[in-house]
């Protein structure tokens, strides 16, 4: 089944973002657990758990089609010892809030070593954070994003998220969502036929596609290889639908959830419906 939605909003509760999938005719959403800009947050009580778990059941989701994403100010790479402490704190707490929702997954940018550290020695710190974080937890598996290359960013390469994961003990514990804007912003084209299929066999050659978890579908203002992270709305951009509708119709990329961040809002179910459309039109 093709597992399709956006990321939708908690906003006056967190069943609400299922409520709010359910009725953009998504198969699966992303959601935050908490004020994405902010450290601090209220513990999820038993109750608001138990009324997340309620209407994901009631809506007909299950965990599979839910991608949940840590909070932005995360950054598990810093080599100042204070802020990663203050990180992995909000990491674990993350992950805690996850398992309270009965979710399994929490998505993540691996981080940056603000100019102040080599990025293997980054690389390396990420790893050790994980491994903490995953000591403190049984049932979610982190999602490790690819990003565009912005700044000092890590992770913009299939090799530096495959190195990643070879530095972490756990590794078995650990996933891999793409979002296309950034890989395409990487310099990965997806537009052609044999463009999209050699990416996506450089991926499973480096990373594997047992590894992959999730997708953040988003076309790209920017060109091929800006390190740019803009996203834009499926077709509208420099990536353009026809890679979206590959996406719909390979069966490697069925059963896990795939989430629009396209800039419109207003299109999202448009968008939906059209990759859905795809999707079964592949099937006749």
């Amino acid at each position: 089944m093709l597992y399709i939605g956006s990321h939708t909003s908690i906003a006056g509760g967190l069943e609400n973002a299922a409520i709010a999938a359910k009725a953009l005719g998504a198969t699966a959403f992303g959601m935050f657990t908490k004020n994405q800009r902010q450290w601090a947050s209220k513990p999820i009580t038993e109750e608001e758990g138990q009324k997340f778990k309620d209407t994901l059941k009631a809506l007909g989701f299950t965990k599979d089609q839910v991608l949940p994403h840590d909070s932005y100010l995360i950054n598990l790479g810093n080599p100042d010892d204070q802020k990663r402490k203050q990180s992995l704190d909000a990491f674990i707490d993350e992950l805690q809030r996850v398992e309270l929702l009965g979710l399994d997954k929490l998505n993540f940018h691996p981080g940056s070593h603000v100019n102040k550290i080599d990025r293997k020695g980054s690389l390396t710190l990420v790893a050790e954070a994980l491994d903490e974080a995953l000591s403190q937890t049984t049932a979610v598996r982190p999602i490790i994003e690819t990003t565009a290359g912005q700044g000092s960013n890590l992770g913009s390469s299939f090799e530096e998220i495959a190195e990643l994961l070879t530095q972490i003990k756990q590794h078995e514990r650990v996933g891999v969502c793409i979002d296309t804007c950034h890989i395409f912003a990487a310099g990965y084209d997806l537009r052609s036929e044999d463009a999209f299929y050699r990416t996506f066999e450089e991926f499973d050659r480096i990373v594997g596609f047992d590894k992959l978890e999730g997708m953040h579908l988003n076309d790209a203002k920017i060109k091929l290889g800006s390190n740019l992270d803009r996203h834009e709305s499926l077709g509208k951009g420099q990536i353009g639908m026809e890679p979206f509708i590959r996406i719909a119709q390979d069966p490697r990329f069925r059963g896990i959830p795939l989430i629009l961040e396209t800039i419109d809002s207003s299109l999202w179910s448009e968008e939906i419906a059209l990759m859905q459309r795809y999707a079964k039109e592949d099937q006749r």
